[in-house]
């Protein structure tokens, strides 16, 4: 099991092995490139989704809790000027770009360092993306950091860790496969 370098990640994008939609723009050593030696950069989505506040309910976490999730947020379009996310405030986001992997390849999404330095976590416990998956990338984001932060549209936000399966898996979809939203909605 590795890691998939930049001319790796490239390599399986052209040979559609991988699939990255729209497909990042700028090559591995350009100016302003998305890859990293061994990441490509997914951008933030122009939707987020902020918890309703004032809702009296416990959630039981043992099974699929998908339907209780569309309950529990409001969908708002991030504007012009950016979207305040103060500290200690937790909303969900998702990356303008669709995944596809084959059941030989799987993923880890990681927060940039750059905006983890301020105090943005983009995940908690999820960072793993499935062999098979296929979708937008939920963002389970957080401000840990002492000052409110501004999130805009198309902002790099995150960066993908492309890896090797060793053996091929037996399918097991999540229920989040094919989301369309960070809720789990198709």
């Amino acid at each position: 099991m590795g890691v998939l370098s930049n001319t790796a990640l490239n390599a399986a994008m052209d040979s559609g092995r991988l699939r990255i939609v729209p497909r990042p723009g700028l090559p591995p050593g350009a100016d302003d490139s998305p890859f990293g030696t061994c990441s490509v950069d997914l951008r933030l989505s122009p939707v987020l989704y902020i918890p309703r506040h004032g809702l009296q309910l416990g959630i039981d976490v043992r099974g699929r809790i998908t339907p209780t999730l569309e309950a529990l947020y409001d969908e708002r379009e991030i504007p012009p000027e950016g979207f305040v996310l103060h500290p200690n405030r937790f909303i969900l986001g998702r990356t303008i770009e669709e995944v596809e992997l084959p059941l030989t390849l799987a993923a880890r999404i990681e927060g940039r360092s750059s905006v983890a330095r301020v105090g943005l976590l983009v995940h908690f416990t999820a960072p793993t993306i499935h062999a098979g998956f296929a979708g937008r990338i939920a963002l389970e984001m957080i401000n840990l950091g002492e000052f409110p932060l501004i999130l805009r549209s198309g902002a790099p936000i995150c960066q993908l860790i492309v890896e090797t399966v060793e053996g091929l898996p037996i399918r097991s979809d999540s229920q989040f496969q094919g989301q369309a939203t960070p809720t789990g909605s198709p």
